[in-house]
């Protein structure tokens, strides 16, 4: 081919980023756009990452180099399905990657969880690092809350409830979100795990960061800290869930302390009923017991927890994309090593996908470049079977846009974002203040 292969990557978070870098260390001559629905890139670490993980986030720096290579463009605040569709980038490239992520919640199928004062986590995530897209506004009205579930996520929103604000204020945390917090009259924040500690989906690191705060007495209820065979044979296979369990093992047995908020880890207790009738006024939830291989059934006990609001963290969900098939039951679109399937489940020309909405919302971030790299081998080695564009010039896809007035952003116009958050952040002796408001954002980017 006399001309570079035209990519274009429908999402800037850490997994279409991967595959743009992966891109350009190949031996094949490409130019690539990638296209991002908000003024800034980053996805999940940077809306979904909470703001007390500043090394997380460290992330950022990986990424920008990759943004800053000269084969690779930004369009900001273009969102697909909306301002562009799958046959107008057709037009101007040779292939197309998906990799939207997730960012819904999965539901969870209880009686009561449609109350108010029942929220799904990845809705108040998306409020506290600041969306541009979710209000403003968080209900903080409970002294008692609940969150189902024993992952990363789950322990971040617990954390975050636990916390006094003025500990976050040191972070990139919103002002909105500050004030928020600040009136929060929560005193005791209960995690449920309906398994044993053994099948916790946390990481060490993540568990141990609970304990870090001088208001948050971390409480583990030693009737759940139970392991049959299968759980054993776990611990002793893997390194990280030795460490889990051994932290959990000796928080349960240490003396609980007198800081002023309580975040209690509860294990084999699981949720069945959220309770109230015109909003959350308790939580229901059988006792387990574990089956000898990893496995639980209900004992027939029962307990009501006196809890006002209720945070499912059982999984996020990608979104369905307009004009390619989506699996709504795994949240996934159909795909053969990256490449998606149509209904008759033949390859679409030209048509990949990865990250979250091609494997799932599992794994951590580094997980991801693996994802992405059979993406891109299943790509190059379609390269001269990809069907033709009809624009092949660069500027054509900006011409498009601007006929259009869609107000994209450019990695220089995010760069400009970027330096005023910082700026603001320096003005209170903090690494960043994010802007919050879409309009706004834009116009720092100006």
């Amino acid at each position: 081919m006399s001309r570079p292969l035209r990519i274009a990557v429908v999402g800037a978070g850490p997994a279409g980023v991967y595959a743009a870098d992966l891109l350009t260390k190949s031996d094949a001559d490409v130019s690539i756009d990638l296209f991002e629905k908000l003024p800034a890139p980053y996805g999940l670490v940077r809306y979904g990452v909470a703001p007390d993980h500043p090394r997380i986030k460290g992330i950022v720096t990986a990424l920008q180099k990759v943004l800053d290579k000269p084969e690779i463009r930004l369009f900001g605040n273009v969102e697909y399905g909306v301002d562009l569709k799958l046959d107008d980038l057709r037009q101007f490239y040779d292939a197309v990657i998906f990799s939207t992520g997730a960012d819904k919640d999965r539901e969870l199928d209880l009686p009561g969880i449609d109350l108010p004062g029942s929220f799904g986590a990845a809705d108040f995530v998306s409020w506290y690092d600041g969306h541009p897209d979710v209000p403003r506004e968080w209900p903080l009205t409970a002294e008692k809350v609940a969150v189902l579930g024993v992952g990363n996520v789950a322990l971040d929103v617990a954390r975050i409830l636990a916390k006094t604000a003025d500990e976050l204020l040191v972070t990139e945390i919103p002002d909105n979100v500050h004030q928020s917090l600040k009136s929060s009259p929560v005193t005791d924040v209960h995690v449920f795990g309906r398994r044993g500690p053994a099948q916790a989906k946390f990481t060490p690191l993540e568990l141990r960061e609970l304990d870090h705060s001088p208001n948050v007495e971390v409480i583990v209820h030693a009737e759940g800290i139970e392991f049959d065979a299968a759980s054993m044979a776990t611990i002793r296979s893997n390194k990280q869930v030795e460490m889990i369990v051994k932290t959990l093992q000796e928080w349960a047995i240490r003396d609980v302390g007198n800081r002023p908020r309580r975040l209690h880890l509860h294990f084999l207790e699981a949720p069945v009923e959220v309770l109230g009738s015109t909003e959350v006024t308790g939580l229901r939830t059988e006792t387990m017991e574990l089956t000898g291989d990893g496995n639980v059934r209900g004992t027939g006990e029962f307990t009501e927890w006196d809890v006002q609001a209720v945070y499912r963290a059982v999984g996020y969900l990608s979104t369905h994309l307009s004009d390619i098939p989506f699996d709504h039951h795994s949240g996934t679109v159909p795909h053969d090593r990256g490449r998606v399937l149509d209904l008759d489940e033949v390859p679409m020309p030209g048509t990949y996908v990865t990250g979250w909405i091609k494997r799932g919302p599992i794994g951590l971030i580094g997980h991801t470049k693996g994802d992405a790299l059979e993406t891109i081998t299943s790509l190059l080695e379609d390269a001269d079977t990809l069907p033709q564009p009809i624009f092949t010039e660069p500027d054509a896809i900006v011409q498009f846009l601007e006929q259009r007035a869609v107000p994209f952003t450019t990695n220089e116009d995010w760069k400009k974002l970027d330096a005023h958050e910082i700026a603001l952040g320096a003005a209170q002796d903090r690494d960043r203040v994010k802007v919050v408001d879409r309009d706004a954002m834009i116009e720092a980017s100006r």
